[in-house]
């Protein structure tokens, strides 16, 4: 089965993307790094409690409507049933993102995306000039993360105009542009606290990164 991150992007639209990225940062000596996971967490405690509750369901649904009352019945339903859904748990999102809560996956968001930047070292770049564009499916979240010498001079409420200029694009289906977009935005920030400097280089690849998450 295809990556979803991989089906998010076409590879065109990739190509588009890091051309965009090439672009910016012939204006600013900052760099951008854009990531798209398929998920920040396998949230394994969604899958068993998902797969628990719906074995209950069936097997009560199934002994009442069939007249079967021994519990030795039931228990060899539920366990037969806890297998099975707890397998189609794991491999359907959609399912198991209904046993995920909203403050689970917000957090899980928060903590790859932070270890993300770190571990791709966008924290490294001279002038702490980085900045982390995370985008994480099954969640359907977004993160924008910068470094200390660009927080330093702009307002935290202009990365979550870039979040909700991701976010938009996404829901109606055209995520590239909208990522090429935030690039942009992020360009025009950079270039005006962190112009193109002589002897500047560029320290971060511009691919996309497609990752896997934890």
């Amino acid at each position: 089965m295809k990556d979803p991150a991989e089906k998010f992007l076409a590879a065109a639209e990739r190509l588009q993307i890091e051309a965009r990225i090439a672009e910016a940062e012939m204006r600013t000596s900052g760099e951008i790094v854009v990531m798209v996971v398929p998920s920040s967490y396998h949230y394994p405690l969604a899958s068993m409690i998902g797969s628990s509750l719906l074995a209950i369901l069936l097997g009560v649904a199934v002994a009442f409507f069939t007249g079967h009352e021994s519990m030795w019945f039931f228990l060899e339903l539920f366990g037969l049933s806890f297998i099975v859904l707890h397998e189609l748990l794991k491999r359907i999102p959609l399912l198991k993102r209904l046993f995920v809560t909203a403050s689970d996956m917000k957090e899980e968001v928060e903590e790859a995306a932070i270890n993300a930047f770190y571990q791709k070292d966008i924290n490294q770049t001279v002038d702490h000039t980085g900045i982390l564009i995370y985008i994480s499916l099954f969640e359907h979240h977004v993160r924008v993360i910068a470094d200390k010498g660009i927080n330093a001079k702009v307002d935290k409420a202009v990365w979550q105009e870039i979040v909700d200029t991701i976010v938009g694009g996404i829901k109606s289906k055209a995520q590239a542009a909208a990522i090429a977009g935030a690039v942009d935005r992020c360009a025009a920030i950079l270039a005006a606290h962190f112009p193109l400097k002589a002897g500047d280089r560029n320290e971060l690849g511009n691919e996309v990164i497609i990752g896997r998450g934890k």
